[in-house]
């Protein structure tokens, strides 16, 4: 509708994010706003009487719905921060969480900042741990892994953008299969760790937007972990490291099966919101 102004189009926005059940609709607004005009939160509360364009509120009601639908923010911006680092994403693979950022700083803290380490993510996904390793760390290079097709191409992609494509190697394939465990120095991975049965009541954001092989661990969500632990205690060489993401209720699961395969030496870290998010090991 012509003559509304900024505020018009926040206060219809956030009753339809409302009634599409959105915890915060008048944040959701915000930023679909600021994702279409390009201005910063300030510039927005500073322009809030402005009146709009056509085009304005054409791009704003095509985000606006698609936010209805409940798509993943970061798929309507085509993209999504992640430790510093801006990576493109869609539904190839997960969309990268701010909650993942604790594993790359357990990660880091093993990691010599000069050191010419060979790094690993097994089920690379969007390619965001490996990327912000690698960022940090200049003088490593890495191998991403992903059995998805899809998901190895969105990879590609943001390590082309980031300029990192020359110091990693992508393989497309199965861990299991992989024949590199014993050349790494870290292993890293945030594998698929939601109960199966537990999937159709996860947010829609990410029950019908994130690939659920992604998803989907298992009747106990330890099915990937199980597989991991095995082949890192048979093939890691020693004095290598494993860091993995687990789920906020996994964290004793997941040590019982690293002490199960041999390894001794722990470290954990906990995400934003308080929850047990990363455990690393040492290879004896």
């Amino acid at each position: 509708m012509s003559g509304e102004t900024l505020s018009d189009l926040m206060r219809r926005g956030a009753e339809k994010l409302q009634n599409a059940g959105l915890e915060d609709p008048r944040g959701e607004v915000r930023r679909l706003l600021c994702l279409v005009t390009g201005y910063t939160p300030a510039t927005l509360i500073a322009k809030e009487q402005d009146p709009t364009t056509d085009d304005l509120r054409t791009g704003f009601d095509l985000a606006l719905g698609l936010r209805a639908e409940r798509h993943p923010f970061a798929h309507i911006a085509g993209r999504a921060d992640f430790f510093g680092l801006e990576l493109w994403s869609d539904g190839r693979a997960l969309v990268p969480r701010a909650d993942s950022e604790c594993v790359v700083e357990l990660a880091l803290s093993l990691i010599p900042k000069d050191a010419n380490w060979h790094l690993a993510d097994l089920g690379t996904g969007s390619g965001a741990l490996l990327a912000a390793l690698l960022s940090q760390r200049p003088e490593t290079a890495g191998t991403a892994i992903d059995l998805n097709r899809e998901a190895l191409s969105l990879a590609a992609e943001n390590f082309a953008h980031l300029q990192l494509g020359e110091r990693i190697e992508l393989l497309r394939g199965s861990w299991a299969g992989w024949t590199g465990w014993g050349a790494c120095d870290l292993i890293i991975s945030n594998p698929p760790y939601i109960c199966s049965d537990v999937i159709p009541d996860l947010e829609p954001e990410v029950r019908d937007y994130d690939p659920v092989d992604a998803l989907d661990g298992g009747p106990d969500g330890l099915d990937a972990y199980r597989e991991i632990i095995t082949l890192a205690a048979q093939q890691m060489k020693s004095g290598a490291y494993l860091v993995l993401e687990i789920g906020y209720d996994q964290k004793s699961a997941v040590t019982e099966l690293l002490e199960a395969a041999g390894f001794t030496e722990f470290e954990h870290r906990k995400d934003l919101g308080g929850n047990d998010r990363a455990i690393a090991v040492k290879k004896s």
